[in-house]
C-alpha cells in the first residue's frame, strides 16, 4: 500500500531535503505534496488525497500543533497520521504533541529515525485505533 504524503514546513530547503529523503527511503509512498504552513496544508487537504502528513511545529500563520488539532477535529481527516518533525524537543513540546494527537514526534532530519517512524505509521495507516504517538 502506498500513500501520498504532505510535507508542511516554512523552509523550502527543509521541504526539499525531506522530499529527497522520502524518495530515497524504502517505504511505499506515492506522490509528495508540499505546504508552507498549517493554513496552506488545510487547503491542500481539501484538494489532494493525502494519507500521511509530515509537519514542522514552529511555523507562521498556523503552527503544527494547531494544524494537528484541526485535523483531529475534522470528520474527514481525523484518523490521518501526522508525524511532527521539529527542533522543539522539550518534554513540554512532546506532551503538547500527544495532547493534540500527533502520531509520531521526531527531531528534525534524523533520516534513520524518520524512515523507522514512517514504516511504523504506514503499518498502522489502515487501523486508526492502533495509532499511538511515539517519540523516536
Amino acid at each position: 500500500m502506498s500513500l501520498d504524503v504532505l510535507i508542511v514546513d516554512d523552509s523550502a530547503a527543509i521541504r526539499k531535503i525531506l522530499h529527497r529523503v522520502l524518495m530515497q527511503a524504502e517505504v511505499p509512498l506515492g506522490k509528495v505534496h508540499e505546504a508552507n504552513d498549517g493554513m496552506e496544508a488545510l487547503e491542500k487537504l481539501k484538494a489532494e488525497k493525502v494519507g500521511l502528513i509530515l509537519s514542522d511545529i514552529n511555523m507562521p500563520n498556523m503552527n503544527g500543533f494547531e494544524l494537528c488539532e484541526r485535523i483531529r477535529g475534522s470528520a474527514t481527516h481525523k484518523h490521518l497520521p501526522v508525524v511532527a518533525l521539529t527542533s522543539l524537543a522539550s518534554d513540554e513540546h512532546v506532551r503538547r504533541g500527544n495532547q493534540v494527537g500527533v502520531s509520531e514526534y521526531l527531531i528534525k532530519l534524523d533520516r534513520d529515525k524518520l524512515v523507522l517512524a514512517l514504516t511504523a505509521v504506514l503499518s498502522t495507516a489502515g487501523n486508526p485505533s492502533s495509532q499511538q504517538m511515539a517519540s523516536v
